[in-house]
């Protein structure tokens, strides 16, 4: 299934094989709401050009945190989202209920791309955020969303940017640049994930080239920044407590044993030098925002 998995989880690694997404539904929620001051930026970027939109599509939506932030974006839209996760389609709902959307709300569950075809509606702005990697062929994806634009309606699909950081390079115990090791692990295991989707075809990740390929035109991309400096709020210490615990969980063979026993250390409580007591944690991660047009 195609799961939105960056809200996402994608600070968790790219780990993305047989995941109990209801399980990890909290998780993911407290990330993206850690990350919410970046989105929030995106969606006013895309608003200066996206204008009055009729319906949105949240593909790849996962509880639907970006969701219902297009519903407070663009007030006078219906906003679906789409995921391959009914668990994770609950807590969209229930989110835009407790923020009073619920009258201009629907989710759609199936796998993507196929299920846009089920979509009543053109969509006027299709956002696909760190969705379309999980799926075979990326070009045929982006071409499958395209087609469910309304003339003049925007696809926009947030992918790449830089990995995120949460410590000094040198944390004063074992081998500096731990996290720069961690995001080669999470890259070869990336491009094994890619490798073995069914249908894969290997493109090169220009991602306004591939927009163009699909039909669209007047591609743009911009980059947006989520800068929480230490000492780290709580809220932003349990996050990196969470993604380094995932991230022991799905990397640790890829890393040796002294890095494996830096991360022990760090997630330690009893540990005065641990993620939990110190205080140069830090949130600092970078996400890009692809955007083109169908022509009218």
């Amino acid at each position: 299934m195609a799961h939105h998995r960056h809200e996402h989880r994608h600070q968790h690694g790219h780990d993305h094989g047989d995941i109990d997404w209801a399980e990890m539904a909290p998780l993911l929620e407290a990330e993206a709401e850690l990350f919410t001051p970046l989105y929030e930026r995106a969606l006013t970027w895309l608003a200066k050009e996206v204008t009055e939109p009729g319906l949105i599509v949240d593909a790849g939506s996962g509880p639907g945190v970006i969701s219902s932030l297009f519903t407070e974006t663009f007030p006078g839209a219906r906003v679906v989202a789409v995921d391959g996760s009914e668990p994770l389609l609950e807590r969209a709902r229930a989110r835009a209920e407790r923020r009073g959307a619920a009258d201009r709300f629907g989710t759609l569950a199936g796998d993507l791309p196929e299920v846009l075809g089920e979509l009543d509606y053109p969509a006027d702005l299709l956002w696909a955020s760190r969705s379309v990697h999980h799926l075979g062929d990326q070009s045929a994806a982006l071409a499958a969303c395209a087609r469910r634009l309304a003339p003049g309606g925007t696809l926009a699909v947030m992918e790449g940017g830089l990995p995120a950081r949460f410590l000094p390079r040198d944390i004063g115990f074992g081998r500096p640049g731990l996290q720069a090791r961690i995001d080669a692990a999470q890259e070869e295991r990336f491009s094994r994930m890619r490798a073995e989707l069914p249908g894969s075809v290997a493109h090169v990740e220009d991602w306004p080239a591939l927009l163009t390929s699909a039909g669209l035109h007047h591609t743009r991309s911009r980059t947006f920044l989520l800068d929480l400096p230490a000492p780290a709020t709580d809220r932003a210490r349990a996050y990196v407590v969470a993604w380094l615990t995932r991230t022991r969980e799905v990397v640790a063979e890829d890393l040796d044993a002294d890095d494996r026993a830096t991360l022990d250390r760090l997630l330690d409580p009893a540990d005065p030098a641990s993620v939990h007591h110190r205080a140069d944690v830090f949130v600092l991660a970078a996400h890009t925002v692809h955007s083109a047009v169908r022509p009218v």
